[in-house]
């Protein structure tokens, strides 16, 4: 069976780049191509030669290496069908329940608008493996920035569905405040408590806290865990729709 190689690596500010390699069908993508000086440092310290750019939406911060990639390596760029005039050097576009082949792999696309009006994740069932962007984070979920809270709250809960040992690998090493930000709408979740610790432990080694899971996020993110009745509790809307509880937490987000 074909094996799915996956290289994180950071970049920019709190960035992460995503490099996948398929050595069978000899292709290698970039998740994003946040800066082509690091895809390329991560490319050489590999020994890969990118083939693909798979974009999960058009921020600069996702795509402002596009074009040098695309002009050192002849790649291909995929990206969201919802945005694609935004997207530098797209090439193939995407969106909702579409399905391509990446060598031996099937990868599915959803769309997932709320952070810009397009954007989508790629979920590679065979690798057990999901690219999420800025959707998701551990602990956290992106900003409504260009869609609405009912958009962003369906794509948040279409990434919570994936099977819960799906490995998430998100756009931003945000974890710390994300989680301290967790703790005090969830304050009793010992899970919460214990993986608060876990990643200030890493963030002061230097260390990543990303890829997540879907089922650590199912259990201490605040974002997806909008049916908890201590969270419902705390922001006095127990009989609230789900909608609008995680409204509610991304407003309270925004101004922690």
């Amino acid at each position: 069976m074909a094996n799915l190689e996956i290289h994180q690596f950071p970049c920019l500010s709190d960035n992460y780049g995503v490099l996948l390699r398929d050595a069978d069908a000899g292709i290698v993508a970039s998740i994003d191509a946040p800066d082509a000086a690091a895809v390329e440092a991560a490319l050489k310290d590999k020994g890969w030669t990118l083939t693909h750019i798979l974009v999960t939406h058009h921020h600069w911060d996702h795509t402002q290496g596009n074009e040098a990639l695309k002009a050192a390596t002849g790649c291909t760029i995929i990206g969201p069908q919802g945005e694609a005039d935004k997207v530098p050097g797209i090439d193939t576009k995407v969106g909702e329940g579409d399905t391509f082949k990446f060598g031996g792999f099937d990868v599915e696309v959803s769309e997932t608008p709320g952070h810009t009006a397009g954007h989508i994740v790629y979920h590679v069932p065979a690798a057990k493996a999901a690219f999420v962007g800025d959707t998701l984070f551990a602990m956290g979920c992106g900003r409504v920035i260009e869609g609405t809270m009912e958009q962003m709250w369906g794509g948040v809960e279409k990434v919570a569905k994936l099977p819960p040992e799906t490995v998430l690998y998100c756009g931003h090493e945000y974890t710390v405040a994300n989680a301290e930000f967790a703790i005090s709408v969830e304050p009793g979740n010992e899970a919460l408590q214990k993986r608060l610790t876990e990643v200030k432990a890493l963030r002061a080694e230097a260390k990543p806290t990303l890829p997540t899971t879907v089922a650590k996020e199912l259990a201490t993110n605040p974002f997806i865990r909008v049916d908890s009745p201590e969270i419902r509790a705390n922001l006095g809307l127990q009989n609230a729709s789900d909608a609008d509880v995680f409204a509610e937490v991304r407003t309270r987000k925004n101004n922690f």
